[in-house]
This record gives C-alpha cells, sequence and structure tokens, in this order.
C-alpha cells in the first residue's frame, strides 16, 4: 500500500499537469480570439485563475519534497519543482504574446469597421480614439504580466538560497517602463505595434516563482 506522502506527490503531480494543459488551452484561446475587447478580458481573467491553482500545487510538490526522509527522493522532487516552474514561466510569456496577437487583430477588426460608411472626419476621430484605447489595454496588460514575472523570478531566487540549492542564472522579467512609450498622439495603428513587439521581449528563461 503506497504512503500517504506518495499518494499526495502523485495527486500533485497529476494536477500540475491538468492545470498546465488547461493554461495552454486559454492561451490558445487568446491567439484565436477576434474580440470584442471584453471576451479577451475574461480570457485573461481565467487564464490567471488557472496560474494561481497551478502555482499551488507546485507549492505543496515543493513541500512535499522538503519533508522527504531519503536525500535522493527530495533531490529528484525538487527538480520536478524545477522543471514545472520553468514550464509556468514559459506559459507566461507564452500568454503575453499572446495578448499582443489577439488585441492587433481586434484593432485592425475595429478599423476596418469604422471605415466602411459615414462622415469621414468622424471616422478619423473615432479610429483614433479606437487605436489609443486599444494601445492603453495592451500597456496595461503588458505591465501585468511583466510584473508577475518580475515578482516569480525575484522570489524563485530567494527561495534558491534559502533551500541553499546554490546560485541560479538570474533573468529579470522585462521593465514595466519599456511599455508606456509605445504609443503617443499622431502615431499609426502599425507604428504603435512594430514599437511594442520591438520593445516586449520574445524570449524569458531562468526560474520564476511566487511563495
Amino acid at each position: 500500500m503506497a504512503a500517504p506522502q506518495d499518494v499526495h506527490v502523485r495527486i500533485c503531480n497529476q494536477e500540475i499537469v491538468k492545470f498546465d494543459l488547461e493554461v495552454k488551452a486559454l492561451i490558445q484561446d487568446i491567439r484565436d480570439c477576434s474580440g470584442p475587447l471584453s471576451a479577451l478580458t475574461k480570457l485573461n481573467t481565467e487564464v490567471k485563475e488557472k496560474f494561481q491553482q497551478l502555482r499551488h500545487r507546485i507549492q505543496e510538490l515543493e513541500q512535499s519534497a522538503k519533508e522527504q526522509d531519503k536525500e535522493s527522493e527530495k533531490q529528484l522532487l525538487l527538480q520536478e519543482v524545477e522543471n514545472h516552474k520553468k514550464q509556468m514561466l514559459s506559459n507566461q510569456a507564452s500568454w503575453r504574446k499572446a495578448n499582443l496577437t489577439c488585441k492587433i487583430a481586434i484593432d485592425n477588426l475595429e478599423k476596418a469597421e469604422l471605415l466602411q460608411g459615414g462622415d469621414p472626419l468622424r471616422q478619423r476621430k473615432t479610429t483614433k480614439e479606437s487605436l489609443a484605447q486599444t494601445a492603453s489595454a495592451i500597456t496595461e496588460s503588458l505591465m501585468g504580466i511583466s510584473r508577475m514575472m518580475s515578482q516569480q523570478v525575484q522570489q524563485s531566487e530567494e527561495a534558491m538560497q534559502t533551500l541553499g540549492a546554490g546560485d541560479w542564472p538570474q533573468a529579470p522579467a522585462p521593465p514595466v517602463e519599456a511599455f508606456p512609450g509605445a504609443w503617443h498622439p499622431g502615431s499609426t495603428g502599425q507604428e504603435a505595434w512594430h514599437r511594442l513587439l520591438v520593445r516586449a521581449p520574445s524570449r524569458v528563461t531562468g526560474q520564476a516563482w511566487e511563495s
């Protein structure tokens, strides 16, 4: 008969795999989302909830690893924990890119609808306002994701120092100051997207964790 601790470890691993797959599915839904902005906001809320559940299960697995009597089993489980943390950080990077892709698609769709008819002067004013609102939403979303990733990297480093596991390569998340300048009056939609895509990092490496 399996020990209660072994059963708990197995359950944690099963739940981690489950939440990881659910996060990936939601990220794909964001890539496929064509609007409206409220639909994207709802998807992002669901992603955040799944990340919280995933993080909680990884915490439980890490605690179980620390409680192992055999050092070999402890180190094996801790390695699994680090792999799960890396995967979670990779998912967050994909989440950020999916938001960019979706919001560009929403902006293009809104511009096409606005330009189909009506007063030309009103169209230009409305299109400019719509672009500004969408760019602002992109900036806010990317800043939020960047803050989350930055906190997780810092907490991961602190956790590793506490465990005495040695030094880990630092991989700070992109500074949130990188995004506010991506939009300014007079910019075209494509110019704003270009600034965002250039300034948003395409790759994040390292360990991420939130205690």
